[in-house]
């Protein structure tokens, strides 16, 4: 297996990509062979992440393993420069299990208005923008994946998205689009007063010669908002709820379980180990904003009507205890916040698709509207209060670590910073669960209990889980428990990284 050291993670990024062109030559009336060509390159991509699962040395996670840095811009010496090592292994892992998925539920779940080719075509381009995000250790290898993800997903949105697509299409697009202006303005900064791209020549400096004070607090706010819009932090979230609402199923699914991460790895992998000092300065910042996310996210889902909206929303609150817990610039809080990334993907990615599949059952995500599932559709009615208490933090499922791991951060945050302050935004942390296990109780009654609505109860059209949706979602739900039960599935990976990473900035 040693051709995995100089392959394996190319071939796991690029080749949904070379899938996606096959898919080009493939006839558009043979839709068969189309949903057949697109799984099979997701799953071939799947089978390197598993082969480079193997081959990881889990005894050194906390160094890049599997790396490849092979010339690609002299001229500004920028080069095709990747790998892996423990903060990135779990989240690459998740990008490709997810997207397979995905691809599996797409067998009978191809979205109006048809057009699985490229339907399919697009979504394996997004998951070689999403793989080559994790794996890149070059900052120009970076944002152009970065970058690569954005197309897919607007005409994901735009084309097979709901009444409102367009407008939700375009704000996603607009809202990316100027937060990585500002990221780039910041990678070209960093160039000028290093002159290299690379992410761990930028972190063995650790902010030695990148210029004064100012200047490196400007140039952490450019990558700031470039990641924070993507997170989304608030107040940068509005574009979050209309584009979850709109998307289609597994657009939804995608969003949530991998596209989010991508901001939170932003800030773990490049702006925290580049800019120390800045780093620093801002944190306290970030804690309040993410502390602000949790509470507010968890208000707006109690004045929710619509399931997939309520789910986006649910979405700020989570990532808002990712980002305290990176705010606070501790081992126990970057460990709590990379968990975090896995469980909130695990976890909302399987809400999106039982809220997908509530809709194609009732033709309606009106929570009003609906009631009774448990009576109904018992296997289904199961495991949607199955994600719903993991996505509440319920200890011994996978959305317990993240959250008290980041709260147990807030606690004795890194010597620079104001323990007092941080132990007011742990107080707000926890008053966000309370709020939290709130909603989703509440959700849990009015969809689940109950008796089934009149206009639903001769069951005409409304199934249970089927055995493609067991198949799609099963892995799902084994993680979600796996995760919760023995959390050091992640973190017996991350930690190491995890300290490597404090070493830049001096814990």
């Amino acid at each position: 297996m040693e051709w995995v050291d100089d392959w394996g993670l190319s071939l796991a990024t690029f080749l949904p990509a070379v899938g996606a062109i096959v898919l080009m030559f493939v006839p558009p009336a043979q839709e068969r062979a189309i949903k057949f060509v697109g799984t099979l390159f997701a799953g071939l991509a799947l089978l390197a992440g598993v082969l480079i699962l193997a081959r990881f040395d889990y005894a050194a996670a906390g160094q890049i393993q599997l790396e490849v840095n092979s010339s690609w811009i002299p001229q500004i010496d920028s080069r095709f420069h990747i790998g892996i090592d423990g903060v990135s292994l779990p989240l690459l892992i998740l990008s490709l299990l997810v997207t397979f998925l995905c691809m599996i539920y797409c067998y009978f779940h191809i979205p109006a208005p048809g057009k699985p080719k490229a339907f399919l075509a697009l979504i394996l381009i997004l998951e070689t923008g999403m793989n080559g995000s994790f794996i890149a250790l070059d900052l120009i290898l970076f944002f152009i994946f970065w970058e690569v993800v954005l197309v897919p997903m607007y005409f994901m949105i735009g084309i097979w998205g709901g009444p409102r697509r367009e407008y939700a299409a375009v704000k996603f697009f607009l809202y990316t689009l100027f937060g990585s202006i500002f990221m780039l303005l910041g990678f070209l900064a960093l160039w000028f007063n290093t002159h290299t791209f690379d992410m761990l020549q930028l972190r063995e400096l650790a902010g030695a010669g990148i210029g004064s004070e100012v200047f490196q607090n400007l140039v952490f706010l450019g990558l700031f908002l470039g990641f924070a819009i993507k997170v989304p932090m608030w107040p940068f979230h509005t574009w979050l709820p209309d584009a979850h609402t709109e998307a289609p199923t597994v657009g939804s699914v995608l969003l949530a379980a991998v596209l989010l991460k991508m901001g939170t790895y932003g800030f773990v992998r490049i702006a925290l180990p580049t800019l120390p000092d800045a780093a620093v300065t801002y944190a306290p910042i970030i804690g309040i904003l993410a502390v602000i996310a949790i509470i507010y996210g968890a208000l707006c889902c109690l004045a929710q009507q619509d399931l997939k909206r309520l789910i986006a929303f649910s979405s700020v609150g989570h990532m808002g205890f990712v980002m305290l817990g990176i705010a606070t610039l501790t081992p126990e809080g970057i460990n709590g916040a990379i968990f975090g990334m896995v469980a909130h993907g695990l976890i909302t990615g399987m809400l999106f698709f039982l809220a997908g599949s509530i809709h194609e059952r009732y033709h309606t995500r009106e929570i009003s509207e609906l009631g009774g599932l448990l009576e109904q559709i018992p296997r289904f009615g199961s495991v949607f209060t199955y994600c719903a208490i993991a996505s509440l933090g319920l200890p011994g499922l996978a959305g317990f670590w993240g959250e008290m791991l980041a709260l147990l951060g807030s606690y004795q945050p890194a010597s620079p910073l104001d323990p007092v302050l941080f132990r007011v935004l742990m107080v707000g942390g926890g008053i966000g669960t309370v709020l939290t296990a709130g909603y989703l109780l509440w959700t849990i009654q009015r969809v689940n209990l109950g008796r089934v609505p009149d206009k639903f109860a001769s069951g005409e059209g409304i199934h249970d889980v089927q055995p493609l949706e067991w198949f799609a979602w099963a892995p799902l739900l084994v993680l979600i428990l796996a995760a919760g039960v023995f959390p050091k599935l992640v973190l017996g990976v991350t930690d190491e990284a995890v300290t490597a990473i404090m070493g830049a900035l001096g814990g």
